[in-house]
């Protein structure tokens, strides 16, 4: 096996915590540094007079995601929120590119997705902090990103587009899709993502929750109560993100449904199949219910099927062991946020999730599949190679056209009663269509949790990024500077060669 960017020492325990699976691992390639000091640590904005302030987290990156332009692969956009508050959101979204490959990175300016980017009233960016950054490329290489926007009290969100056509160099003026004010009966917009259809040039696709609270005294912070409700919803572009229709649920008979984590992946018939975390809102399910599932829409989002359930989604809180202390990790919402990737060659779909089904003691990485365009799934299966009593945690997959599969997640496999809590990247990849797996080693050496930012949990986001260019995986994801509390977290790429 050829395994790069790891010391000896990384090597050998790669090689021993991965066991005999290891020789056939993916290679993973030398880390490159896709983020950099802070452009926005000059700026005051995101504080809310009438609430606690929270901690701002100068230089301090989190939840960033990658796509590949397939008009050159060489070209890679990622974004990732830039300087994280711990009461949510960050000063803004930091786009990084790379023209070769994600062997070097450049940030130009980024979208005005928020006051400290540049957002003002007058081009629509006049919101104080934003977050979960998602991008997709379409068949014509036009970018897009999408933000969730919100003012320094949380009480205005809105979800916001922007477009580029030079390679993510320079982006459009923000497009609003959807803007809710809500100071006394509380609407909040959450974990949209965004996905460019890759057969029709111009058209993409936006998805996201609306939560509604039955109360007007409902507070945004108290978690996801079993009173919410959370419609999941939906808006498409026809025109390269210049305008967008008016959204729509995608469950429009069910107004007990709380979704959360939903995200689109596109068939080679052009079905949509829309991914999410659902469970109980007033009504809905059995008590503590939670849920992994599917909408289907064959006509472009017009209309969706109801909710096909994939499997239901047992979690556990992920806990510093030394110390108690949580993680906020992609199982922080009472469930797994799902991540979806199709073989765009025969369709197959991949689902992964956070789940304590196969030890009832802590989170493992669940995966299963569908090869009927999400209308019936397999039972699921556990596809990290955790040792025994180790939780994993925050997965994403991604499928090349041969159809080999990988799900990249990080453990703490390498941790020691020693202060600090160490954690590393791992990814496996399967020949077979999910049958067998091999890991690799992503990380070189173990980074110290703790060093993350605090939201609600040691925060390095509640998803990662994982892309291909055809041939080999693209890893996008953050890890902490251990000990080094004026730059907390940075973003890193690696390659994946199967």
């Amino acid at each position: 096996m050829r395994i790069r960017a790891l010391t000896m020492a990384g090597a050998a325990a790669a090689a021993l915590a991965a066991g005999s699976t290891a020789s056939a691992g993916a290679a993973a390639g030398p880390l490159s540094l896709a983020s950099g000091p802070s452009p926005f640590a000059a700026c005051t904005t995101g504080l809310d007079p009438g609430a606690p302030a929270g901690t701002n987290y100068v230089n301090a990156e989190t939840e960033p995601f990658v796509a590949v332009n397939p008009t050159n692969t060489s070209n890679l956009i990622g974004a990732f929120q830039q300087d994280r508050w711990s009461n949510g959101g960050s000063r803004g979204l930091t786009t990084a590119v790379s023209s070769d490959g994600g062997g070097t990175w450049t940030e130009p300016a980024a979208p005005h997705f928020s006051k400290c980017a540049g957002g003002t009233a007058a081009n629509g960016g006049d919101y104080d902090r934003s977050s979960d950054p998602w991008v997709s490329i379409g068949p014509d290489g036009r970018a897009y990103q999408v933000s969730l926007s919100v003012n320094a009290a949380q009480t205005i969100s809105a979800i916001l587009t922007s477009t580029s056509t030079d390679g993510g160099l320079t982006w459009s003026e923000p497009a609003t899709v959807q803007r809710d004010d809500s100071p006394t009966h509380f609407v909040f917009n959450d974990k949209e993502s965004l996905t460019a259809d890759p057969h029709t040039a111009g058209t993409a696709y936006v998805v996201w929750d609306r939560s509604r609270f039955p109360s007007d005294s409902a507070n945004p912070n108290a978690g996801h109560s079993v009173a919410f409700r959370g419609d999941p919803m939906f808006s498409k572009t026809t025109d390269g993100g210049h305008t967008w229709s008016t959204p729509t649920r995608i469950t429009p008979n069910n107004n007990n449904m709380f979704t959360i984590g939903n995200q689109i992946a596109v068939l080679p018939d052009g079905t949509l199949v829309d991914v999410f975390h659902f469970g109980k809102g007033s009504g809905q399910d059995a008590p503590n219910a939670s849920f992994t599932g599917v909408a289907r829409s064959s006509n472009g989002g017009a209309t969706w099927s109801k909710p096909i359930t994939i499997s239901n989604n047992p979690v556990v809180q992920d806990r510093d062991p030394d110390n108690g202390v949580p993680l906020r990790t992609g199982a922080d919402i009472g469930g797994g946020l799902p991540d979806i990737a199709v073989n765009p060659t025969s369709g197959t779909l991949y689902v992964v999730w956070e789940d304590s089904r196969f030890s009832g003691t802590h989170d493992d990485i669940a995966l299963s599949k569908s090869t009927d365009g999400g209308r019936t799934w397999s039972t699921p299966v556990k596809v990290n190679q955790s040792p025994p009593g180790v939780f994993a945690f925050t997965p994403v997959v991604d499928v090349l056209p041969d159809g080999t599969v990988a799900v990249a997640y990080y453990d703490i496999r390498n941790n020691t009663p020693a202060p600090g809590l160490d954690t590393d990247y791992f990814a496996v990849v399967s020949h077979d269509g999910g049958g067998t797996w091999t890991e690799s080693r992503i990380t070189p050496a173990s980074f110290d949790d703790t060093t993350a930012p605090i939201a609600r949990g040691y925060f390095l986001g509640d998803y990662q990024g994982l892309t291909n260019d055809g041939s080999a995986f693209k890893s996008f994801f953050v890890q902490t500077n251990s000990d080094d509390t004026s730059n907390r977290t940075d973003v890193l790429a690696s390659t994946l060669t199967p």
